[in-house]
């Protein structure tokens, strides 16, 4: 049994192209990429910009976000990432989304149908209760 991570990119990032694990700066993404680490198991980036990211893929800084597209520019977007999850799913049970709604809403369907479990445990939690949890799963 494989669990797979996903887990969004965050606005704050560094000014010079690096490794995409270590783009982001932010203090939820440096706490949910230690925990996605500390599991040992493969986990990939949902970028606005470039959909999904393996971490040592170098990008350059990008200022795109989910959140200024339109409904079709989502949509198109949740199309790009799950063509680039093919063939990475095989003999994946259970996908953990660390990621916003705007990230999940248009991939959920598709995940759910190739994958027997999709997890979203920071559904619902403020920024601070997010925090929170990684630090407990931390400990």
């Amino acid at each position: 049994m494989t669990t797979l991570y996903l887990v969004s990119c965050v606005a704050k990032k560094q000014y010079d192209a690096s490794a995409a694990k270590d783009l982001y700066t932010s203090p939820w993404f440096k706490k949910a990429r230690a925990y996605v680490e500390s599991t040992g198991n493969s986990w990939f980036f949902l970028s606005a910009e470039h959909g999904l990211v393996d971490p040592e893929t170098v990008i350059a800084p990008y200022e795109r976000t989910l959140n200024k597209m339109s409904v079709t520019e989502r949509r198109a977007w949740a199309n790009r990432v799950i063509s680039q999850m093919s063939g990475k799913l095989a003999g994946v049970d259970t996908i953990v989304i660390l990621a916003g709604m705007r990230y999940r809403e248009f991939i959920m369907g598709d995940l759910q149908c190739v994958v027997p479990k999709v997890e979203v445990p920071l559904e619902g939690l403020r920024i601070g209760e997010q925090l929170a949890w990684l630090t407990e799963k931390l400990r």
